[in-house]
C-alpha cells in the first residue's frame, strides 16, 4: 500500500461514463479525448448568531457543477446519456422530448507521485453547443463541452476519490465498474 503523497495534480485522462440503471450502473464506456474539467462546489454556508457571536455555521453539500471539455462528444455518450435516437440510416435525431439519463462519472488526474482517481454518482449532463470555424494557416481543433451537475444519490453519496493508502487496492478495477462503498468495520 502506497502512502507517497502528491505535492501536485496535473492531467485529467481515462474519462468513463456509466449509464445509471434499476439496480445501479451499467458497465463503464470510455468517453476519449478529455481536455479540462471544472466542478465548482454547490453548497451555502449559514450563520447562526446567538450571544452575540457567530453561535453555530452548517454547511450544505448540493455537490458540483461545472463544464467538461472534451475533443468531440461520442456518438455513444449522445445515444445512452443525452437521448438521442439512430434511425434506420445511421442518422443520430435530437428530439425535444428526449429524457437525459443519470450516469456516474469517473476520470484520473495525475500526480507527481500517483495518480488520483474519481466517481461522481449522480450525474446529468447538458447537450454540447455547436461551435467550428474555418482552418487558416493551421489546422486548430475544436472542443465539444458538456455542463455536468454532480449532486447526492439517494445514501446522500457525491463521489468517491482515492488516496494514496487506497490507490493500490483499488486502482486495476477502478474503471471496469463504477466503484461500490465499501462499510467501515468497527
Amino acid at each position: 500500500m502506497s502512502t507517497t503523497k502528491n505535492k501536485v495534480k496535473f492531467n485529467i485522462k481515462n474519462c468513463y461514463y456509466a449509464k445509471k440503471t434499476e439496480t445501479g450502473f451499467s458497465a463503464p464506456v470510455a468517453l476519449p479525448g478529455a481536455v479540462s474539467l471544472t466542478l465548482e462546489q454547490q453548497g451555502e454556508l449559514e450563520a447562526f448568531y446567538a450571544d452575540g457571536v457567530k453561535y453555530y455555521v452548517s454547511s450544505s453539500n448540493g455537490g458540483y457543477e461545472g463544464d467538461l471539455e472534451i475533443a468531440l462528444i461520442t456518438d455513444e455518450f449522445r445515444k445512452d446519456i443525452l437521448g438521442e435516437i439512430e434511425d434506420a440510416n445511421g442518422v443520430l435525431i435530437e428530439n425535444a422530448d428526449a429524457e437525459t439519463s443519470e450516469f456516474a462519472f469517473g476520470f484520473q488526474i495525475d500526480g507527481d507521485q500517483i495518480p488520483t482517481l474519481f466517481w461522481f454518482y449522480n450525474c446529468t449532463a447538458t447537450r454540447p453547443s455547436i461551435s467550428s470555424q474555418t482552418n487558416e494557416a493551421t489546422k486548430t481543433p475544436q472542443t465539444d463541452s458538456v455542463t455536468l451537475s454532480c449532486s447526492a444519490d439517494d445514501k446522500g453519496i457525491v463521489r468517491a476519490k482515492t488516496t494514496p493508502a487506497s490507490y493500490a487496492t483499488v486502482a486495476a478495477t477502478w474503471f471496469t465498474e463504477v466503484y461500490e462503498v465499501q462499510e467501515s468495520e468497527g
